[in-house]
């Protein structure tokens, strides 16, 4: 029989199909389009401990076979998730994950110690918490002149050894592409004890208003998402998985199931759809039907026949 199960660090998802983080809400408005209990897992919108406003001015703009963001992590803060958010994504029955980042070492802790501490008192109730965290080190770290945590590895480490030892939930890091070597900051994470990695966040980018004669974001550089990256993140998830032993996911301007499949082929144990979804309010549902089909057309029952045979 044909299967698109997975399982990435003991969390079992019923296809390889995440919702990016940023792209998806917590679910609530894709709900309106189809069920979100079709996907295998979604992944939050991005978490800080505290509540943010965000970025000022421009947010989103669209560029050539891409998108640019400079959102700035608006979101409500860990506590108002975990009681007004989650209970409905467990509702879905499909994998709960939650992205993290923080703008220094402490808030990074405190805020997974919080969601590990409700998943566990929600585990003595009999009930689902959040099944996984991301951690995302593409933050700037305020107390060292907003560098990226995700730059250098031996920064990253730091983050990721101290949150791995406040969790016991399972740990995927998320690697930025504008990190020094990112094949040594994955192999990092899984020596820190990090069970998986995803990979790519967007690139550094940058759009000109030639009108006003300035940047088009108040950040000057925004995120470059969207198929323009596709094939520099195919690239890196290929590099990252063979030096790697733990569970990689992989993402970057999927928008069909070819995408899909190229990922896998490369090492991607699982993949995240993320501008796909501003494009095509139905992206999940699409890809999870297509992907079935497109098994079912090459007489593939397990897309571990195919898994990392470039």
């Amino acid at each position: 029989m044909l299967s698109m199960a997975c399982n990435i660090a003991g969390v079992s998802m019923k296809n390889p199909i995440i919702m990016a983080s940023g792209t998806f809400g917590f679910g609530r408005e894709y709900a309106e389009y189809y069920d979100p209990a079709v996907l295998g897992g979604i992944a939050g919108k991005g978490l800080t401990l505290h509540p943010r406003s965000g970025n000022t001015g421009s947010r989103i703009d669209e560029t050539a076979s891409g998108m640019l963001n400079s959102v700035g992590l608006e979101n409500p803060g860990i506590a108002a998730f975990l009681q007004e958010e989650l209970d409905e994504m467990i509702k879905w029955d499909t994998a709960v994950i939650a992205n993290v980042g923080g703008a220094n070492l402490e808030e990074y802790v405190q805020a997974i110690a919080l969601i590990t501490e409700n998943a566990q008192k929600r585990r003595t109730m009999n009930c689902r918490g959040v099944d996984m965290i991301e951690l995302n080190i593409s933050c700037p770290n305020v107390k060292q002149g907003g560098m990226q945590f995700g730059i250098q590895t031996e920064t990253a480490r730091e983050v990721v050894r101290k949150v791995r030892n406040v969790t016991t939930l399972p740990l995927v890091v998320k690697l930025s592409p504008n990190a020094e070597n990112i094949t040594q900051m994955a192999y990092m994470c899984e020596e820190e004890g990090a069970d998986g990695v995803s990979l790519v966040n967007t690139f550094s980018a940058m759009k000109i208003d030639i009108r006003r004669r300035r940047s088009v974001f108040a950040n000057t550089y925004a995120g470059l998402s969207g198929p323009a990256i596709k094939p520099i993140a195919l690239r890196m998830v290929h590099q990252v998985a063979q030096a790697v032993s733990i569970p990689v996911i992989g993402m970057g301007g999927i928008c069909s199931v070819e995408d899909i499949v190229e990922f896998i082929m490369v090492g991607a144990s699982a993949v995240q759809v993320g501008t796909y979804n501003f494009v095509h309010l139905r992206a999940g549902a699409e890809l999870v039907e297509g992907l079935e089909q497109w098994m079912q057309r090459e007489k593939v029952y397990s897309l571990d026949e195919i898994r990392g045979v470039i």
